[in-house]
């Protein structure tokens, strides 16, 4: 059952007065958790006994998928689908995202800010991640996600603050040589393009007074 929280945000103008959060978790189930898990140890060198993260990096993605529902069905299963053969060699865990955002600007939990997504590679194991319904020149964001975006990373750096930086998914590979940056396959990198520069550039302007940290630039 869906659950919807209100959030009260005490950021003049940057955020709305409450933010809106619907519960609509995907599967996580024991072999999703073995699998978040052996991606830890496999990929980071991470060994864990509970999938959980401590954010320090807001990664903001688009997921091409026209509709909520088409996006949501394509995280919900625990195991990689046929039709992502690119990353399927790396690890069986499917792709998911903490939070979803429709193109209304309706904002989606699924899964606790602080359980280990798959959603962006060398940071997984310390990355929020915020995935936008449509995206790409076919299904441009919308000023309601835009919008949504800002309110929902006030939020997260209230609630987590020593989240320190916050990203598109085209920047993810400035953090290679950081410490933040696990990923032991030096070969394992793919083009990413969202959510955007534009949309990035917006986000960044809204967002100047939680004074995020620079990206690396090597």
């Amino acid at each position: 059952m869906r659950r919807l929280i209100f959030i009260y945000c005490f950021f003049l103008f940057s955020c709305s007065s409450t933010i809106k959060i619907i519960d609509k978790p995907i599967v996580f189930d024991a072999e999703r958790k073995k699998l978040t898990l052996e991606y830890l140890e496999n990929r980071y060198g991470v060994v864990q006994k509970e999938p959980k993260i401590t954010p320090k990096i807001i990664v903001l993605h688009w997921t091409v998928f026209s509709t909520l529902e088409a996006s949501f069905n394509a995280f919900e299963p625990s195991k990689l689908p046929n039709w992502r053969p690119d990353i399927k060699n790396v690890s069986g865990l499917n792709v998911s995202s903490q939070f979803m955002v429709d193109r209304n600007g309706t904002i989606y939990r699924l899964m606790h800010e602080t359980t280990m997504a798959r959603h962006v590679i060398g940071l997984n194991h310390c990355a929020i991640g915020i995935e936008n319904v449509g995206g790409g020149k076919e299904l441009p964001l919308t000023k309601e996600q835009l919008q949504a975006n800002i309110d929902l990373i006030h939020y997260l750096k209230e609630k987590y603050p020593d989240i320190d930086f916050l990203i598109g998914h085209y920047e993810y590979t400035k953090f290679e040589g950081t410490p933040l940056w696990l990923e032991k396959n030096a070969n394992y990198r793919t083009k990413k393009t969202d959510p955007g520069t534009f949309f990035m550039k917006n986000i960044r302007e809204a967002t100047q007074n939680l004074e995020f940290k620079e990206i690396p630039n090597f």
